[in-house]
């Protein structure tokens, strides 16, 4: 019997999948990673009968990394970054999704992939083929592996997709390729210039990262440069005339010249204007048509000017309301429904609905055709897939489900209908209008509720050719005002009309300027540029104004679509657009100083901001801890920055001194119920170990004779996790006592109130980990006959177990009669080197557990 591997992009797709494409009949079992199922059941594909497994990916597996030693950011100068070696690796190894897509499909005959119908999902297409390729033959010819094409989870498009299989588009994918490849050189070589450069000289930047990306900047720049509109605006008077109309109810005009600056000019027409008593009219009528049907860059606009939501949680809502089943593809240029889409099915769907029901009814009686819109040939428009209620949502949610079902009926109601009345009255040479609107028929915005229709209060008859009376005649002056601050809704559009970005792009670099704080998010969701965004725009214009403008990336954009279509070459495309941007870094590093006067002018330098905190282990001074972003520590007298943990306090520790450089050890914590450590910062910089990583603190450090390392304050291997030590935490002491994993995020409190705790050099005989004293003083005591001091094995000593907080992983072992099986962390094994993998017996009762 064939069999064919099916593979979805993710795992709540394959299950909506697999319930589909077996009629409900299939069974499920873990797969070898414990983040995706399969699902298995059998039917006919080519003719046979056909074992079919669906599985799925968690987005890509592959993520582009620069080869060895080109990852540190200390050991390569970043111009190497733009002709270094590029590989592939797993972008999330933990996941092992190679290993699992590669052992589902032995003895496969077919690959048939359910990735999402774009670019990327092309792109991920060929990392699933590259991985299964060892155990399915020929994965790359076309009799093999098929590609699945849909845009909504609903029994029709899935069989239909299923009946009617493509291929993978590979030109579609090495366009992905190029821009990954792109935006890693060029965003990693600025951003690690200007990142060391500019944090080693000012403290207050309040930002872990000065980033610069191809999109993100120059969509920094529409921000910043409306934000130099609004500061260079200068007040100018302007004169305006003002017609008064006599009558009831009295009528003011508005003036066709709208206004005039030079005071005399207005003046003469004033007075021209005053000469007369009478008006002449004149009338045309106005009509709004109702709207095109909704796209991606549509929904996000709508959803940040009338729902207040961001562009970047309206693409998360919008891509869960796929995934399970409510919507059709939320990522699509489109705005024309297919010819053979079925309009009235979607309708009669939408009639039991408590919320919009009862218009669905109407509109299903007096259907209108949609409006033409632009079919670019990527997926049909963003429409209602199935039916929910309110209790279905959280709150967002339902907000945006909501609106796509309301502008789904809007785009098949009838015209708004009013009559829109400009009265135009002459006087003498002047004209003057009056505008007027009265409601007809409220058409689409019976149904999108968003659309407010604002009619005219006080509406008065006119008659073309009438006379009418003038009552006062006035000359005003008035200032101008300055432009308010960009809004999101107006950045997507300026986005999609300079091609900065793709429809699935356009919310992560909006939200990526916000987490940079480079803008912040105002009243009406304006974007209000920071000092930090501010500086480097003006920056990036002194140097090369090209950094920053959308023709750039545009022209790039351009050059990768036409990858895509197979008109250009993928090699030619990457060469030319990679030497075009090393060229302007080398020249932005040569003219750095320009960028760093704003700075200066901007920022506190280092040495004078912070406040004094421990002693240089090189110069015995004080160092400066500067709080904001990045923390760091820093020397004047050696002129060296160290950078600290972020999101905690730091504190000396003790006035105790690092062994090995002398530097004064540092306390960090994340709080009374959260991780703490103690650290050097010279060695939380620079590793004095092989194998112990950058950024750790003393609980990682493998020194043999200091008492703060893991090898004299490790207890024994992790509780849960593989890899990590439960070391003993006396930075709260005495107040505090604590088992902490140096790996993951396991924390055991202990022996409160306790005075003393010492981690022994013997090891229990029954589990092997260290040996615990612990000493109180005698009026807080727990132990009975008012003994103080007692010595065990944190878990098989009964004595301790009232002392140690609950924590399920122990809790139940104990329950169950079995006592962790602890791992000396000295003893090790007889060359002296620390045993890193748990015993099996642990691990086995890990997973019973947990299962």
């Amino acid at each position: 019997m064939k069999s064919a591997l099916l593979v979805a992009e993710k795992p709540s797709l394959a299950v909506s999948l697999a319930l589909i494409l077996s009629d409900g009949k299939y069974s499920t079992r873990r797969g070898l990673n414990n983040a995706c199922s399969v699902h298995e059941w059998y039917g006919n594909f080519l003719g046979e009968l056909t074992r079919f497994k669906m599985t799925s990916v968690c987005g890509h597996i592959m993520g582009l990394e620069f080869a060895g030693k080109f990852n540190s950011w200390d050991k390569v100068d970043p111009a190497e970054l733009f002709t270094c070696t590029v590989e592939k690796k797993e972008s999330s190894p933990n996941l092992r999704m190679q290993a699992f897509l590669s052992q589902e499909a032995k003895e496969c005959n077919y690959l048939i992939l359910w990735l999402d119908c774009d670019k990327e999902g092309e792109n991920i297409c060929f990392e699933v083929m590259t991985a299964v390729s060892g155990n399915i033959r020929n994965v790359f010819s076309d009799a093999v592996t098929f590609r699945a094409k849909f845009s909504a989870i609903t029994e029709k498009d899935i069989k239909h997709a299923m009946k009617n299989l493509t291929h993978p588009n590979k030109n579609e994918a090495k366009s992905v390729d190029a821009r990954q490849e792109l935006d890693l050189r060029i965003g990693c070589a600025f951003t690690r210039f200007q990142t060391k450069f500019f944090q080693g000289k000012y403290a207050d930047l309040d930002a872990s990262l000065i980033s610069y990306g191809p999109c993100q900047t120059p969509t920094l720049g529409f921000c910043v440069q409306r934000h130099d509109d609004i500061q260079t605006f200068k007040l100018e008077s302007y004169w305006f005339i003002q017609v008064l109309l006599g009558g009831t109810p009295e009528v003011k005009l508005d003036w066709s010249r709208v206004r005039i600056f030079e005071k005399d000019v207005a003046v003469m027409l004033f007075n021209k204007v005053k000469e007369h008593k009478e008006a002449f009219i004149t009338f045309k009528d106005m009509y709004r048509s109702r709207p095109q049907a909704l796209n991606t860059v549509e929904l996000m606009r709508a959803a940040s000017a009338k729902l207040n939501i961001g562009p970047h949680s309206t693409m998360q809502i919008a891509e869960k309301l796929y995934t399970r089943g409510y919507i059709s593809y939320p990522r699509t240029e489109t705005t024309q429904y297919p010819a053979n889409f079925d309009l009235r099915e979607v309708i009669r769907m939408l009639q039991p609905s408590a919320d919009f029901g009862e218009e669905a009814c109407a509109i299903l009686q007096d259907m209108n055709c949609p409006r033409k819109g632009n079919d670019v040939g990527d997926h049909p428009p963003i429409t209602p897939m199935k039916l929910a209620s309110r209790n279905d949502f959280d709150g967002d949610t339902w907000r945006v489900y909501d609106y796509i079902c309301r502008h789904f009926l809007g785009t098949i109601s009838r015209d708004l209908k009013y009559r829109s009345t400009i009265a135009t009255f002459t006087i003498g040479e002047e004209r003057f209008t009056s505008h007027s609107d009265v409601l007809i028929e409220p058409g689409y915005t019976k149904v999108i509720t968003g659309y407010v229709f604002n009619q005219s209060e006080k509406n008065v008859s006119f008659s073309a050719n009438e006379k009418v009376i003038i009552k006062d005649v006035r000359l005003v002056e008035n200032q101008t005002s300055p432009p308010d601050y960009l809004t999101e809704s107006e950045l997507i559009s300026l986005m999609e009309k300079h091609g900065i970005g793709t429809d699935a792009s356009i919310p992560v670099h909006i939200n990526n300027i916000c987490q940079r704080n480079y803008v912040t998010v105002g009243a009406g969701r304006t974007l209000i540029p920071t000092n930090l965004g501010i500086v480097l725009v003006h920056g990036y214009q002194k140097i090369d104004p090209e950094l920053i403008l959308p023709s750039m990336r545009s022209a790039v954009e351009q050059q990768l679509n036409l990858i895509a279509l197979g008109s250009a070459d993928y090699f030619s495309v990457l060469k030319h657009a990679v030497e075009i941007f090393q060229l302007k870094f080398l020249y932005f590093v040569q003219n750095i100083s320009s960028m760093d006067i704003l700075f200066e002018a901007t920022f506190s330098s280092l040495c004078s901001a912070g406040k004094s905190l421990s002693r240089c282990g090189k110069c015995r001074r004080y160092m400066k801890y500067i709080q904001s972003k990045p923390a760091r520590l820093h020397c004047s007298q050696c002129d060296e920055t160290y950078t600290m943990p972020t999101k905690g306090t730091i504190r000396v520790y003790k006035e105790l001194k690092c062994p090995l450089d002398d530097f004064e050890l540092l306390a960090w914590s994340s709080g009374a119920k959260g991780k703490s450590f103690s650290l050097c910062p010279y060695c939380y910089n620079h590793s004095p170990f092989r194998g112990m990583a950058k950024n750790s603190g003393c609980n990682n450090c493998p020194h043999p004779s200091c008492t703060h390392s893991y090898l004299n304050l490790g207890v024994s291997s992790c509780i849960e996790c593989e890899q990590g030590i439960l070391v003993m935490d006396c930075t709260l002491s005495p107040k505090s006592w604590k088992l902490v994993c140096n790996f993951c995020d396991v924390i055991i409190n202990c022996f409160d109130d306790a005075f003393k705790v010492n981690v022994e050099a013997d090891s229990c005989e029954e589990c092997g980990a260290q040996l615990i004293t612990v000493l109180y003083k005698s009026d807080k005591t727990p132990f009975k006959n008012d003994v103080t001091e007692m010595k065990g094995c944190i878990f098989c000593f009964i004595d301790f177990f009232p002392m140690i907080e609950k924590h399920k992983a122990v809790e139940v072992r104990r329950s169950q009669g079995e006592r962790y099986r602890g791992r000396s962390v000295r003893g090790g094994t007889k060359s002296g080197k620390v045993r890193y993998k748990p015993p099996k017996d642990k691990m086995a009762k890990l997973a019973a557990y947990f299962v």
